[in-house]
């Protein structure tokens, strides 16, 4: 017998909230969310959360530029922006800096203008920034002495709570026993946690059916 044509499911879009409530703490970001909030008080005013993607970087930098004021600038788009106007609010959040996409002479000039009008920078990146390779040898000085925190992979509870949340994001319920398994058999990242939410969501559209332990098992023994 032949199989029914296969349905297609439409990705619709789903907001995810970056508010402070919204923020899971845990052992892995404790650091991190102390660093937000203490500010003013940081050891230096160039300061870079790292950690793996998905770990939750973004969502703490959105919670200080809500709190800061901060312009919100992306690392690739640095070389085209004007430092003064990226630095106009005396804060800044560059996101997801690294080696790859560093601009030498344009990172140079930001931190220099920082430096001068006594602005704070927040970066974020996968990696320390310390560790990266640069020609210039006063900016490899500069990175060298950017205070670096770092985001660990979650434990546990910290992975639970974070499916529930990307569920919640989806308007998805999952119960106990369905988070416990994904919990032992997903990559254990943060963004395994995104990837499997997705997953189950977009095969819980195509088949019309509720997200269960059933589907999850299908889902994931497909992605094996």
């Amino acid at each position: 017998m032949q199989a029914g044509p296969r349905q297609l499911a439409f990705a619709l879009g789903h907001a995810e909230s970056f508010a402070r409530d919204d923020f899971i703490p845990g052992a892995s970001n404790k650091a991190a969310l102390t660093l937000i909030d203490r500010w003013p008080d940081w050891p230096d005013r160039v300061m870079a959360l790292t950690g793996p993607e998905g770990c939750g970087k973004t969502h703490l930098a959105t919670i200080w530029a809500e709190e800061t004021g901060a312009r919100i600038l992306s690392a690739r788009l640095l070389p085209q922006a004007s430092a003064p106007s990226a630095l106009s609010t005396g804060a800044l959040v560059l996101e997801d800096l690294s080696a790859d996409v560093l601009d030498d002479r344009a990172l140079f000039h930001l931190l220099n203008l920082a430096r001068e009008e006594r602005a704070f920078v927040l970066i974020t990146a996968r990696s320390v920034p310390a560790a990266w390779t640069v020609e210039i040898r006063d900016l490899a000085s500069r990175l060298r002495v950017i205070p670096a925190v770092a985001m660990m992979p979650p434990d546990d509870a910290l992975l639970q709570a974070l499916i529930v949340k990307l569920a919640a994001d989806r308007q998805l319920h999952f119960d106990e026993a369905l988070v416990r398994y994904l919990t032992t058999r997903i990559e254990r990242s943060f963004a395994g946690a995104r990837a499997a939410v997705a997953a189950l969501d977009a095969e819980a559209m195509r088949q019309q059916r509720p997200v269960t332990r059933t589907l999850a098992a299908e889902v994931l023994r497909e992605r094996v």
